[in-house]
């Protein structure tokens, strides 16, 4: 694996450009994001300068833009407030360690080469959890959409103070609000290819705040200090040790669903293969950077990487040179953002909100499948109400017993045995030849086949202690695994009792064509030892010529 990313100079043009247009709509939803989270406007520009520039050196997405997000914010919003509730003194400090430690997990799953796995969760727990997330951001800003601070409590706390909120609205900030909102989702399509609508409110809201409001007392973001970012040391409380971990894992396992689901959305769009792994790693290091200089942590920016690869995008040059121009405004613009009316940027919040949403599932999820549908709205409520974790975890659990369930289904469907008593119960066990079913016929029932198919995990194993009745009567059992690739220990436990009680009866027993894994199970398992050596037959048709031999008269 190679340490950098893919960084080429024969796409100069569209690499800066494309730079250049993700730094110019990553500055407005990294002040957003930065005020949200409550660690102020400074960390959102941290965030997006540190883990867009690691992510892009180090990365495996040459294409993709990584900043602050989010579901990134939301979670973090959420550390921040529980940490300093415990420990006012040191809580914004332990929430910085928070996301040093996120990097860290995120540098080890890439080591761990789990890239593969990190996304391979049912689609309905990612909908169900983005979406909540989404939700929650859209709460959390309404205190800001009319005029007022956000009260504690989070989303309940939010909620329950609403009434209060509209009662004291301030119709000035109100209005910025409505306006950055009415940009938002009102600009033309063939405009926003040419002005980013983030942009323009930013700027429309910020003039408006300096030459009609200037004299009037608004909230604002107030000037962000300018040069390079303090380094903020690690942490802990004793008493906060297994909170921070835990935030910590869960940032880490948010970012790294974030990021590569991004990151295939960039491979789709240039038709490159990306390196999950180096990805993560990559996230970590750009994670464990911002928490180490107090920016926000984040992740692959879908609405960044999209519009830096339609800009002419393909190297990680891209990624650097926007990483270069927010660092400018960090260090000599920082005055610049002092009248930016914190409603705009709680509108510029809520519409990354409304979009995390997943909206085009949500409206089809109950004709796809009900009990699909159940768990994505059983996340959402979960997400949104108790925590992120108990519902990523309910939600997996219940999603992966349906699953297992279904299997199980179509596990029974690949276990038979033959002679079927009946002419239907042969459907799943169709391929018999005429000389099989001829060699079966001469047993007269004293001869039967235990027939599996496919891969068998251990939905199996029920399957097969179901049949297991009707092979009684029978003298000699053919048990034909020619067409299973792969056993689980739970089914290969399932045949080894199978034929260990058929020759604890005196019947003889035959293994047709098991080879590769399953045998090299069953072997493991001490069958082979309790079986004679020319019992294990490389056919079925062999086998039952075998078995046919060794019925006893009569």
């Amino acid at each position: 694996m190679r340490v950098l990313n893919e960084i080429r100079f024969d796409n100069l043009r569209g690499d800066l450009f494309g730079g250049v247009t993700a730094a110019v709509i990553a500055l407005p939803m990294a002040l957003a994001f930065g005020v949200a989270s409550g660690a102020g406007a400074e960390a959102g520009l941290y965030g997006a300068v540190l883990i867009g520039l690691f992510a892009a050196l180090f990365g495996g997405t040459p294409t993709l833009i990584s900043e602050p997000t989010g579901p990134m914010t939301v979670v973090f919003t959420a550390v921040i407030a529980s940490l300093i509730a415990a420990n006012p003194e040191q809580g914004m400090a332990m929430a910085f360690t928070v996301v040093m430690l996120a990097g860290l997990f995120q540098i080890a799953f890439g080591a761990m080469k789990l890239g593969r796995y990190v996304t391979m969760m049912p689609f309905t727990v990612i909908s169900g959890f983005m979406s909540g997330i989404g939700i929650i951001l859209v709460i959390l800003q309404l205190p800001g959409l009319l005029g007022q601070p956000t009260p504690g409590g989070g989303v309940i706390g939010t909620l329950r103070a609403l009434p209060d909120l509209i009662a004291s609205i301030d119709p000035r900030e109100a209005a910025l609000a409505g306006m950055t909102l009415a940009v938002l989702f009102l600009m033309p399509a063939r405009v926003k290819r040419i002005l980013p609508p983030q942009l323009v409110v930013l700027v429309v809201g910020t003039l408006i705040a300096v030459y009609w409001l200037g004299d009037q007392d608004i909230r604002r973001i107030g000037e962000i200090p300018s040069g390079l970012p303090s380094l903020q040391m690690p942490v802990f409380s004793a008493a906060q040790w297994q909170t921070i971990l835990i935030d910590a894992l869960v940032l880490a396992m948010l970012g790294s669903v974030d990021a590569l689901l991004t990151s295939v959305i960039a491979g789709s769009l240039t038709r490159k293969q990306v390196n999950s792994d180096k990805e993560l790693v990559g996230q970590g290091i750009g994670n464990l950077a911002s928490g180490l200089f107090g920016g926000l942590p984040g992740a692959g920016a879908t609405m960044g990487t999209v519009v830096n690869i339609q800009a002419g995008g393909r190297t990680a040059l891209s990624g650097l040179t926007r990483a270069a121009i927010l660092a400018v405004v960090v260090i000599w613009a920082g005055a610049l953002t002092a009248n930016i009316p914190l409603a705009v940027l709680a509108g510029i919040a809520v519409k990354v909100g409304i979009d995390i949403i997943d909206w085009s599932f949500l409206a089809r999820a109950h004709r796809v499948s009900m009990k699909g549908a159940l768990i994505t709205y059983g996340v959402i409520v979960m997400t949104v109400f108790v925590d992120l974790i108990t519902a990523v975890a309910i939600g997996l659990f219940v999603a992966n017993v349906l699953t297992i369930r279904r299997l199980a289904d179509v596990q029974e469907e690949s276990v038979c045995v033959l002679p079927a008593r009946r002419k239907q119960d042969e459907a799943p066990c169709a391929g018999l030849s005429c000389e099989e079913r001829s060699l079966l016929a001469q047993g007269r029932g004293r001869v039967k086949i235990l027939y599996l198919s496919g891969p068998l995990v251990f939905g199996a194993a029920a399957a097969i202690s179901r049949q297991s009745p009707k092979l009684e009567g029978a003298q000699s059992i053919v048990i034909d695994l020619s067409q299973v690739p792969h056993m689980g220990v739970t089914t290969a436990v399932a045949v080894e009792s199978t034929v260990r009680d058929a020759l604890a009866q005196g019947h003889a027993v035959y293994m047709a064509g098991v080879h590769g894994q399953p045998r090299e199970r069953l072997e493991h398992l001490g069958l082979r030892g309790a079986m004679r050596e020319d019992r294990w037959v490389e056919d079925r048709e062999s086998a039952l010529k075998l078995a046919l031999e060794q019925l006893s008269p009569g």
